[in-house]
């Protein structure tokens, strides 16, 4: 029993700081974070991508 408690002490410790810093601590949602950026990422690659030749059909 010691040796789960031990093991998991620092995972513990992790969440209980991680909530305590999501309720206390303005923190940015980091999926529509990532959302914007894979938006940015795709108007740069339609905009500076190579235009297809015409027998590129593959």
């Amino acid at each position: 029993m010691a040796g789960i408690i031990r093991s998991s002490f620092s995972f513990i410790v992790g969440t209980v700081c991680g909530v305590y810093v999501a309720q206390n601590y303005n923190v940015p949602n980091m999926k529509k974070l990532a959302d914007t950026g894979m938006a940015m990422f795709r108007h740069l690659e339609q905009t500076y991508r190579k235009p297809k030749k015409p027998g590129d059909d593959q």
